[in-house]
Order: C-alpha cells, then sequence, then structure tokens
C-alpha cells in the first residue's frame, strides 16, 4: 500500500496536467477539436429534445409533455441546433484545417481563437443554466419574437438567459469570422494564390465575412431586448412606441444569411470529399468559387423573405422573391458541378463518399422547396406550417448534417491516426437516410393540409395523424444513426484500423504531414506550386496534373 499511493498520485498528476494542456492551450488543433467534442454534445442534447417533442405530436390530444415544457424544449433545440451544434461543429472543423490547408503554423491570433471557443461554450452553458433559474428555461422559440419576451409575458429569468448566452457566444463567433479572414488573407503558403486554395477554404472564407456582416445586428437586437426588460426601453413594445417589426428584421438579418453561414462550410467539404473519392479534378473551380461569393452577398438581401405575411409593401414582397430565387442560381452551379465530377469518376464507395452522395440528393430537395417558399403568392398559404418546419430541416440535415459526416469520416483519420469503423459508419448513413426521409417528408404533406407549426397537440380528424405518426417514427430511427457514430468516434480512438499519413490518397497540404499532425504542422513551410501540390509531389513527371 505504501507504494501503491505515490504511483496512483503520479497517474492523477498526469491526468491534471493533460487536462491543463487542454485547457490553456492555443493550439489551433487542439482547440478545433474541443469545438467539436462541444459540438456533438450538444447535439445529442438537442436530439434528444427533438425526440421528446415528436413523441408528445404522435397522438391528437397528447399529455406526454406539458403545453410549456413542449414550448421550452422548442425554444431550446432550435437554440441549441442552430448556435451551439450548427456553428460550433463548422468552426471547430475549419480551424483544425484550414492552416493545415493553406501550409501555415497556426491561426493569425491564437489566443483570440482559444477566446472565441471559451466564450461560445460559456454561451452554451448560460443557455441551459436557465433551467436552474425561477420558471424555467424561456418558452418563446428560437426566434423569439416580440412580444413573447417582454417583461410583462415573460417574467422569469429564462429570457435573459437566453439572451445573455447568445450575446456572449456570438462574441465568439465573430472573433473567429476576424481570425479566419486574417489567416486566409494573410497566411498562405509560400507561392499559394487566392485561386490555388483548397475550395474547403474558399467556403470558409465567405462564411467568415458572413459572419462579420450579420451576427452584429444579432448582437445589437439582443441588448436592445435586455434595455427592454431591465432598463425600461421599448425597442420591440408596439404599446410604448415601439416596434414588434424591428426586432424580425434584424433577428432575420442574421437568420437567413445563417442558413449559409450552416451551410456553406459544408459546401466546402463536399467538394473536398467528391474529387478525391472520383479520382477527377473538382470540374470548374473558377466557376465554383465566383458561386460561392455569390450566395455570400446575395443571401444578404433575402431575409425578408421570412416576412411576407406580415405586411410589407408589395413592391418589397416583389424584391425579396426574386432575391430569394436569384440565390438558387449559384447554388445550382455547384450543384451541377458536383455532379459533372463525379460523372464519368472512379467512384470509390467508402463513408465519406456515401454521406456526400446523400447530401446532394437531400439538398436539392431541400433547395427545391426553398424555391417553393420563395414565391410569395404561395408563401401566403403555407407560411407557418409544417411545410415550413420540413423544409428547413430538409436544407440543415440534409445539407450541413449530411456533409459534416462527409467531413469528419474524410478527415478523422487526419485528427487521430486512425480509421473509423466502415460497418458502423454505413448502419449510421442508411439509418440517418430512412429515418431523416421519413421525418421530414411527411411534415411538407402535413403542411400543405394545413398543420400550424409550434403546436404542442392537433385536435384528431384533421388529417394530420397518420402524417405525424410517420414523422415520429423516422425520428426514432433517426436518433440511433447519432448514438452510433458518438460510439463510433470513441471505439475508433483505440482500435479502429490504422490511417498512415494519408488513407485516402488525397492531394491537399493537411495530407503531407503527419497523423495526428504535430504541433507546429510542417517541419518546414512548404511551398505550393498549384491547386493540388501533395499530387504533384507524388506524380512529378504527370503532366495532366500541371495547372498553376
Amino acid at each position: 500500500m505504501a507504494t501503491a499511493v505515490p504511483e496512483l498520485s503520479r497517474e492523477r498528476l498526469s491526468l491534471v496536467a493533460g487536462l491543463h494542456e487542454w485547457v490553456v492551450t492555443v493550439d489551433h488543433k487542439k482547440i478545433g477539436v474541443m469545438y467539436v467534442l462541444m459540438a456533438i454534445a450538444f447535439l445529442l442534447i438537442g436530439g434528444l429534445e427533438a425526440v421528446l417533442m415528436r413523441v408528445q405530436l404522435l397522438w391528437p390530444r397528447a399529455d406526454f409533455l406539458p403545453p410549456l415544457t413542449f414550448n421550452q424544449f422548442f425554444t431550446l433545440h432550435g437554440t441549441t441546433m442552430v448556435f451551439f451544434m450548427g456553428m460550433p461543429i463548422l468552426i471547430g472543423m475549419a480551424n483544425y484545417l484550414v492552416p493545415l490547408m493553406i501550409g501555415a503554423r497556426d491561426m493569425a491570433f491564437p489566443r483570440l481563437n482559444a477566446m472565441g471557443f471559451w466564450v461560445t461554450l460559456f454561451g452554451g452553458l448560460l443557455v441551459y443554466a436557465s433551467f436552474f433559474v425561477p420558471g424555467g428555461p424561456p418558452a418563446i422559440g428560437w426566434f423569439a419574437y416580440a412580444p413573447l419576451t417582454e417583461k410583462t409575458f415573460a417574467r422569469g429569468p429564462g429570457v435573459d438567459c437566453w439572451a445573455l448566452g447568445l450575446l456572449v457566444s456570438g462574441v465568439g463567433t465573430i472573433a473567429a469570422g476576424v481570425n479566419f479572414v486574417a489567416t486566409i488573407v494573410g497566411m498562405r503558403a509560400p507561392g499559394m494564390k487566392l485561386r490555388q486554395v483548397p475550395f474547403f477554404v474558399w467556403t470558409i472564407l465567405g462564411t467568415s465575412i458572413q459572419i462579420l456582416v450579420a451576427i452584429p445586428p444579432l448582437t445589437a437586437a439582443l441588448v436592445m431586448l435586455i434595455f427592454d426588460r431591465h432598463l425600461g426601453a421599448h425597442f420591440f413594445d408596439p404599446q410604448a412606441g415601439g416596434s414588434a417589426y424591428l426586432w424580425m428584421h434584424l433577428f432575420w438579418f442574421f437568420g437567413h444569411p445563417e442558413v449559409y453561414i450552416l451551410v456553406l462550410p459544408a459546401f466546402g467539404m463536399i467538394s473536398e470529399v467528391v474529387p478525391v473519392f472520383s479520382r477527377k479534378v473538382l470540374f470548374g473551380y473558377e466557376f465554383m468559387a465566383l458561386a460561392t461569393m455569390a450566395i455570400v452577398f446575395i443571401s444578404l438581401g433575402v431575409w425578408a423573405h421570412h416576412m411576407f405575411t406580415v405586411g410589407m409593401s408589395r413592391t418589397l414582397d416583389m424584391f425579396f422573391a426574386g432575391a430569394s430565387m436569384l440565390v438558387g442560381i449559384p447554388t445550382g452551379i455547384k450543384i451541377f458541378n458536383w455532379l459533372a465530377t463525379l460523372y464519368g469518376g472512379k467512384l470509390v464507395l467508402k463513408s465519406p463518399l456515401l454521406f456526400a452522395l446523400g447530401f446532394l440528393s437531400m439538398f436539392v430537395i431541400g433547395g427545391l422547396t426553398g424555391i417553393i417558399l420563395a414565391c410569395a403568392a404561395v408563401n401566403f398559404q403555407i407560411h407557418d406550417t409544417y411545410f415550413v418546419v420540413g423544409h428547413f430541416h430538409w436544407v440543415l440535415i440534409g445539407g450541413t448534417v449530411f456533409g459534416v459526416f462527409a467531413g469528419l469520416h474524410y478527415w478523422y483519420p487526419k485528427v487521430t491516426g486512425r480509421m473509423l469503423s466502415e460497418r458502423l459508419a454505413k448502419w449510421q448513413f442508411w439509418l440517418l437516410l430512412v429515418g431523416f426521409i421519413l421525418t421530414f417528408a411527411p411534415m411538407h404533406v402535413a403542411g400543405v393540409l394545413g398543420m400550424p407549426r409550434r403546436i404542442y397537440t392537433y385536435e384528431p380528424g384533421r388529417g394530420w395523424d397518420l402524417w405525424n405518426q410517420l414523422a415520429t417514427v423516422g425520428a426514432l430511427i433517426q436518433a440511433p444513426s447519432y448514438l452510433i457514430f458518438a460510439f463510433n468516434l470513441v471505439w475508433s480512438l483505440r482500435h479502429g484500423e490504422l490511417a498512415g499519413d494519408d488513407p485516402w490518397d488525397a492531394w491537399t497540404l493537411e495530407w503531407a504531414t503527419t497523423s495526428p499532425p504535430p504541433s507546429y504542422n510542417f517541419e518546414s513551410v512548404p511551398v505550393v506550386r498549384s491547386r493540388r501540390p501533395l499530387w504533384d509531389l507524388k506524380h512529378p513527371d504527370d503532366p495532366d496534373w500541371k495547372y498553376e
């Protein structure tokens, strides 16, 4: 026993030292991993909230969840998935990959990078701290329309936890946007021109521009909301001369670019996965880059298509309908370019490509329902119905989530040095695909039949019963896929097949260093002469890949 105590103490000291190293790190790779782990934890929490809401809607007049609890879960689910799962997992993957892809040692501002992660995590914890305050979490929806947030309607501090949590996490997101722009513009490897960066880097640059434009208005709106609630201001109180529409404009000026903040990085991941697993160059790189920037700027001018029914003028309705349809053109360019890359390729049907194909098929459907909603006359009929719920989940899960899973399965070997289990990945994919379709396709039908969104129950005999039952069954099929993924991450970390430095025979710089990479990324800063520097190194005599 006398010798066991010091040994145990050394183990504890080693554990504490290891944890301390992660807590104080400014290494972009460790920060990226922490972002992703945080996002996965919130994904499981938000997914559980969604499943509980779907069980409540399984049958008419159900009482599985009380109305207040349902609305609280509804608020937390949307907030969690957008602010604490969607953005952090994309920022985390970009944190890990962008410096490696452009041949940099680290991000431009490492300490700002660390601060961004910790304040984002603190913001998420602050939102969920609302469970421990009088009145519990807010029941205002993730969109928090006035007057639901005014002091006279929401007396408890739950709304304050929500507003302060988003305010704090927004600071972290803006810090990430600044850091990415500075890193991409100023820290590329010698010889790497902007038109030679990997396409994922292009999408992160576009996303960062959107973050810097779209997040500050939301931050300002949250400050005004706090002033309304605690300092006697009336920005959003119509009874005191304020305007509920002002909140809607400020929120959706953030809210619609947010869709592209969430989906553009997934576009970038697909643009890295599809060429590697097709064994072909990405078709139309220049047009894809221009389409990305077009999406960035057009998306900043379409926010009020969420507000067709609030009584805007006919001129504004026509403008925002036209702008909303216009954004479909650069998106369509991307779809055709991915298909052209796949066409005639030597497809390697590993899990990254499988999720990429799921992305392509599902995102097309989500985009087409978006064009339907962009038509103001149609929108008037199905606005605030379950058609809209089905649409944006089809875009964000069919787009962002499938794209992220493609990226995570592709880059996991780089992060850990081991492969994810292909068998578990395929189980995950098929459960997710089948469950996803079965969950969200019936919502479109229920919406056309008139089922309003944001209701906790419904009356029998309206034709909605079957569609809600199918959606709930789909959610129960879909849920295990996320648990399989979490298990695969942990199990493969120890038992996965050793990957080597470049298991996919890829061609971008992150695969030129060891797996996992050292703290300094590269022994010597690489010199780049084309878009595929690693391919050039492997095939110095191949004339087909020599272009600037």
